[in-house]
């Protein structure tokens, strides 16, 4: 038994490490990709680029773990069962019982790991993405604008140029439409401009020459001409998400998340929004770890039961369970946060749910029966084959 639970841990770390490195692979070219203008226009490495990629990876890994785990599970006990080993192992008097102890084992290391990224790692990640990207913006960083096209790289900021020489910064013909000032929009249109940059305070300004100022609020239009007005843009905003200022419950640490909900007084914004935001995040730092235990023991028998289908279909089946997980926890985190459901219950209904059925789907699977589900789905699909 210490052999069969050896070789059954070593493939389920295998496949686990290919599932996580395929996963984060794919999500960090895919957000190269949506940030690809902002590293062409601005002067920054690509070894810098792979730091700040880097210290995002915390975050994907707090997502794509619980995935990956249970992927591991499924395809280890579907490739046993597609190839008659589950059957030989039941032959010789191995029940499924005794085959528990290396996934379990498998699965509580990679809760234990999720939960250290969850608690410490998450919050580490982002404060020093957050401090990477900054010391960046202020040593290297430089604006560029492609003439002829709607900029839109600063949130809530339009920029178009008709010329633009980004090599002295003289732009001609300039409009920029600034929408985020509440209840108001600007717009601010010159024939001559020049971007004047500041990397010791990570700015930009962009000095208008004898222009004309359009300023909208509610019903009211006010004109104003100038001789030299200048726009000061943060280079921080070029990600949008990523505040330097504005502190998140998703960026805190464990510890910081419940000294807030102990003392609310502490709570860096005082608005039941933000609030209900720490308390969401409290328990989703809680409960989304223990989903790969969860979910590494409700692929047990997802793959011993489906033993009889092709292996395709069983796999896309295990992905439409785990979505319907992740929909589920997805849609627990938004009612959370609109107060709309208390997060202590909408983020453990998930994992209850899935426990309920890998408890009892272990159980029939030991029995080599099928869930009731099951025989249901078969009877409709037999008789749809007669009605075909």
């Amino acid at each position: 038994m210490k052999l069969l639970h050896r070789q059954i841990f070593k493939e389920l770390l295998k496949l686990f490490g290919l599932t996580v490195a395929c996963l984060l692979g794919l999500i960090l070219i895919g957000r190269m990709l949506q940030l690809r203008s902002l590293f062409l226009s601005q002067n920054i490495g690509f070894f810098n680029i792979l730091q700040l990629f880097f210290y995002l990876t915390p975050f994907f890994l707090l997502l794509i773990t619980p995935i990956a785990t249970m992927l591991s599970v499924f395809l280890t006990f579907l490739r046993m069962s597609t190839d008659n080993e589950l059957t030989a192992l039941k032959a010789n008097g191995v029940s499924l019982y005794r085959m528990l102890p290396a996934p379990i084992a498998f699965c509580v290391l990679c809760t234990l790991f999720t939960f250290f990224i969850s608690m410490w790692g998450l919050a580490w990640g982002m404060d020093m993405f957050k401090t990477s990207l900054y010391q960046f913006a202020r040593s290297h960083s430089r604006f560029a604008l492609q003439p002829g096209v709607f900029n839109k790289e600063f949130p809530g900021i339009t920029f178009y140029a008709h010329q633009v020489d980004n090599d002295t910064g003289e732009l001609k013909f300039v409009f920029v439409r600034d929408q985020s000032i509440s209840g108001a929009s600007v717009v601010v249109v010159a024939p001559e401009a020049r971007i004047v940059s500041s990397p010791k305070t990570a700015e930009v300004h962009i000095v208008f020459n004898k222009g004309r100022i359009y300023r909208q609020s509610g019903e009211d239009i006010n004109i104003l001409r100038f001789g030299s007005y200048s726009v000061r843009l943060d280079l921080g905003k070029l990600l949008g998400d990523f505040s330097f200022s504005e502190e998140k419950a998703k960026d805190m640490t464990f510890a910081a998340l419940r000294e807030i909900r102990n003392d609310p007084s502490i709570a860096p914004q005082q608005t039941a929004q933000f609030l209900r935001k720490v308390d969401t995040e409290y328990y989703k730092r809680l409960t989304l770890p223990l989903g790969c235990l969860i979910l590494g023991m409700f692929a047990i028998p997802i793959a011993y039961v489906f033993r009889g289908l092709r292996q395709q279909y069983g796999l896309l089946l295990s992905m439409g369970l785990f979505l319907l997980y992740y929909s589920m926890f997805s849609l627990s985190v938004s009612l959370g946060e609109a107060g709309a459901i208390a997060p202590v219950y909408g983020l453990w209904a998930p994992n209850i749910l899935y426990v309920l059925v890998a408890v009892f789907g272990i159980r029939f699977a030991n029995q080599e029966r099928s869930l009731p589900v099951i025989q249901w789905l078969g009877h409709l699909r037999g008789r749809w084959r007669v009605t075909a």
